[in-house]
């Protein structure tokens, strides 16, 4: 009995290969038996056959390719219009803040340059690490202003583009809403860049980024020396 099954099995593995062989040629001779043309594209097309992976969507009834080209226009445009308006927000954020720690800056080092004489050691000391730090946030403010603006400018050109886009598609409502979004961005940023470069001039006329510390005079530094050090030997 188990010789007659093992007879079995390679029967039916002999005829599986035979059949696959057979299957084989089948096909090779149907691909010679296809136009030439279409022999051509069908291998390439087996070649790249990852590319049937991408989900284009069909055509929808009643909609033609224009209206779909439309529609799909008009959806750049919302995504556009919603990274300008996200970037321009944190540009205009970052100018804000930047402006006012200027401004910071500008009042403390005017008020330690009229007083700082008359200060103590231990008060002078307290004010120039203020001034120290504030100059820090400056400096890493100015840094944030660069990348935000950066962002700024590719999103103004993506809305420009998508604008134009759906002008030529044929999308003319969003088209202008675009170029709306457009002039609202510029305008906001235009305001408040305007006082960022009244921020930068007023930082580089006080001197308040550059300027040395204060030297106090030897007695006012001698108060706080401790008398064993001052005794001579």
């Amino acid at each position: 009995m188990s010789a007659f099954r093992r007879v079995f099995v390679c029967f039916g593995l002999s005829y599986a290969s035979n059949l696959g062989r057979l299957s084989r040629a089948l096909v090779r001779r149907q691909a010679m038996k296809i136009p030439t043309v279409i022999r051509k594209n069908w291998i390439s097309l087996s070649a790249i056959g990852g590319l049937c992976a991408v989900p284009f969507s069909q055509k929808q009834d009643n909609l033609s390719h224009e209206a779909l080209v439309r529609r799909a226009s008009s959806l750049v445009t919302d995504s556009t219009n919603t990274f300008l308006s996200q970037t321009t927000l944190a540009l205009v954020d970052s100018f804000t803040q930047y402006v006012k720690t200027i401004h910071t800056l500008v009042t403390l080092h005017k008020n330690y340059v009229a007083s700082g004489s008359k200060l103590t050691p231990s008060e002078e000391d307290s004010v120039w690490q203020v001034i120290v730090r504030q100059r820090q946030e400056v400096s890493d403010l100015r840094e944030d202003c660069k990348r935000f603006e950066s962002n700024w400018m590719m999103a103004i050109n993506l809305s420009k583009l998508a604008a134009e886009t759906a002008y030529n598609a044929g999308a003319d409502q969003a088209s202008v809403t675009a170029q709306t979004s457009l002039q609202v961005a510029q305008s906001h940023v235009n305001q408040i860049r305007q006082l960022f470069m009244e921020a930068e001039k007023n930082l580089k006329e006080s001197k308040a980024e550059n300027s040395q510390r204060i030297k106090l005079p030897a007695a006012m530094e001698e108060e706080d020396v401790p008398e064993a050090y001052l005794r001579e030997d």
